[in-house]
């Protein structure tokens, strides 16, 4: 399998994460590539995004959510995502949590390096309500310590972005459940692995 991914990308990130925990990692080469200007992407996956996981016998996936599920269906011992009941229900809602939260920081990102003419002001009003919004929520139901399901993966690699992207903003000071579940998180080798680079 190869993954196409950007190493800035928070979403190719959990994937890599998610690899990593189920010990698929030496399966998959990576791949790296610049969304925007690579159309080798566009052949593999019509919204060139990142990531895109493409499987042996040459088709592709894309969306993370759903490279993510079918990492944990083809794993040794699956287990990122409970069976049934509510132990799934929340992992997937705190993965669409985490997600659009993420979303929200990216979109926010670009907005910001947009020359002070083009920013639109209300966007970016928008963008920083819903990250505000999720850290709240997440601090309210903040994961626990164990063997992490895909809700946990989504947030960290959402609060690593924040951390990366946007570093200094204090987020941490109310928020100190997440916050302190996120330093110990952060000190497993599949985040250690997975990096992102120095801030550019």
């Amino acid at each position: 399998m190869q993954l196409w991914y950007a190493p800035t990308s928070p979403f190719a990130r959990k994937v890599r994460i998610a690899a990593h925990e189920l010990g698929l990692s030496y399966r998959i080469g990576l791949i790296k590539v610049d969304p925007w200007t690579d159309k080798r992407l566009r052949d593999l996956n019509p919204l060139a995004k990142v990531p895109t996981l493409v499987l042996d016998d040459g088709r592709a996936l894309y969306e993370s959510a759903l490279i993510c599920e079918y990492l944990d269906a083809h794993a040794e011992t699956p287990r990122l995502y409970p069976a049934s009941g509510t132990a799934r229900w929340e992992t997937l809602l705190r993965q669409g949590l985490a997600d659009g939260a993420a979303a929200s920081a990216g979109r926010l990102f670009a907005e910001q390096r947009k020359p002070d003419a083009e920013r639109n002001g209300g966007m970016e009003a928008r963008f920083k309500a819903a990250i505000d919004a999720a850290l709240d929520a997440l601090e309210q139901d903040a994961p626990v310590h164990g063997e992490p399901l895909i809700g946990d993966i989504a947030t960290a690699a959402f609060v690593g972005y924040l951390d990366f992207r946007f570093p200094g903003t204090g987020w941490r000071a109310t928020r100190l459940k997440l916050s302190a579940w996120y330093d110990v998180f952060s000190q497993r080798p599949s985040m250690k692995a997975t990096e992102h680079p120095a801030r550019i």
